[in-house]
């Protein structure tokens, strides 16, 4: 059998107009009774650090320091950027790939300090609370399996409290840095 002899299958074009629907990503039922999420757009799991800022033993400071955290690690790692509703585009600059990935390597070496001045303890429990949204139960078992579980929880809350304060304090610090390098950099040298 040739291939002429094959009968000629037409594909028809079809021209889907594309529906712009505003919905929310929202979780999924299964999702929901696995989970306890705060009412924050798109929806998220109540993280170890909305604990620690409810109970009042981190500032809201840190708390934000922990999403600047969080956001640079997914977009690190992930090649993704989350941004509020209220985000308004920039028109004075257009990404392309090269310009996108020098951004989000950026990104890499902001994560890259605060693992460096903090430590890698400290960036594994950033870790284990931000990215893999552990509780601090699961936390303690895995960092403590030989204290009870009590124990290890409330020992393992203080350490995530000291960590957020810590990151918080370096991204302080950090910016200063940056503040006085540009300061520097623009006076004009003395001759």
């Amino acid at each position: 059998m040739s291939v002429s002899s094959l009968p000629a299958v037409r594909k028809k074009s079809k021209v889907v107009n594309p529906v712009l629907v505003e919905t929310e990503c929202q979780p999924t039922p299964e999702r929901r009774t696995h989970s306890q999420f705060v009412g924050s757009k798109p929806a998220r799991v109540l993280r170890t650090v909305q604990a620690l800022l409810n109970s009042g033993d981190i500032p809201q400071t840190a708390a934000d320091a922990a999403e600047r955290w969080y956001q640079d690690y997914v977009f690190g790692y992930c090649g993704y950027k989350e941004f509020s509703p209220e985000h308004r585009p920039s028109t004075l600059t257009r990404h392309d790939a090269v310009s996108w990935q020098i951004v989000r390597g950026k990104a890499m070496a902001r994560i890259t300090d605060v693992q460096q001045a903090l430590g890698l303890c400290a960036h594994q429990r950033l870790r284990m609370m931000l990215v893999d949204e552990l509780s601090f139960r699961a936390m303690g078992v895995a960092l403590f399996p030989t204290l009870s579980a009590s124990s290890a929880q409330r020992k393992i809350a203080a350490q995530c409290a000291l960590v957020l304060e810590q990151l918080e304090a370096f991204e302080v610090s950090a910016r200063k840095a940056a503040k006085q390098a540009r300061k520097n950099k623009s006076q004009p040298a003395s001759a």
